[in-house]
């Protein structure tokens, strides 16, 4: 394999496999508020927790909450990685990846 650090994005949108969108209405800030500390090293600073990670980014896709996974963090912190996985499968929540992912 030519580069072994994966790139790509998992998209975890808010909308689970039923069709229902998923609730609270604010679940995709509070996930992503819980992953903020994720960050490249040396960017963190006093006020990293005021921002989100640039690894997990809530977004709006089609008019409904979503959120970006940077495959980068899958080198940061597996863990980490794992735990966004981990919530979108428990959440039965539908998930889409673009690029090359790591698989799990």
């Amino acid at each position: 394999m030519p580069n072994d650090t994966p790139s790509g994005e998992l998209l975890i949108y808010g909308v689970t496999r039923a069709g229902q969108v998923f609730r609270p209405s604010d679940w995709a800030e509070r996930l992503c508020g819980v992953m903020s500390s994720f960050r490249p090293e040396g960017s963190g600073g006093p006020n990293a927790h005021l921002g989100y990670s640039p690894y997990v980014r809530p977004t709006m896709i089609e008019g409904k909450k979503a959120v970006i996974v940077d495959a980068r963090l899958w080198d940061l912190d597996l863990r980490a990685y794992d735990f966004m996985v981990s919530f979108a499968r428990d959440n039965d929540l539908l998930t889409e990846q673009t690029g090359l992912l790591p698989r799990i």
